[in-house]
């Protein structure tokens, strides 16, 4: 079942972003969780097993322009079942819902089996250069 990420869930999310090795140093969960589930176009959302755990979440986010997808991450127990597209999906029809044209993600460059999931689900590799900024 895939759902919003509940409150109650929030340690479990950040447990399996950090087992995923997606936690950085630099960013704040809590706060991106925060700031996520608090603004009217973006979203955590969350899948579980049978038995209800959280077994997966994906964040979606629409900035006006286009719709950007972070924090994919599925509990390595349940690697395999689909959930990581079953994610995607419902994440791409969130985006959908608020009215994106496009879809963006970024993936580390030295992560080739990240990469080739997201080329399995429908999604192209684009020749792009990125830039950022702190303000922290």
């Amino acid at each position: 079942m895939i759902a919003r990420l509940r409150d109650d869930e929030i340690p479990a999310a950040i447990a399996l972003w950090q087992a995923a090795g997606l936690a950085r140093p630099w960013n704040d969960p809590v706060r991106d969780i925060a700031l996520a589930l608090g603004s009217p176009t973006s979203t955590i959302l969350a899948a579980h097993d049978a038995d209800g755990v959280l077994v997966g979440t994906v964040m979606a986010g629409f900035d006006g322009h286009r719709g950007w997808l972070y924090s994919l991450a599925v509990a390595e127990s349940a690697r395999g079942e689909g959930i990581g597209a079953a994610l995607v999906a419902a994440a791409e029809a969130y985006l959908r819902a608020q009215g994106a044209p496009a879809i963006r993600l970024m993936v580390r460059a030295d992560n080739a089996s990240v990469a080739g999931f997201y080329e399995s689900v429908g999604y192209e590799r684009t020749e792009v250069l990125l830039f950022g900024k702190r303000f922290d």
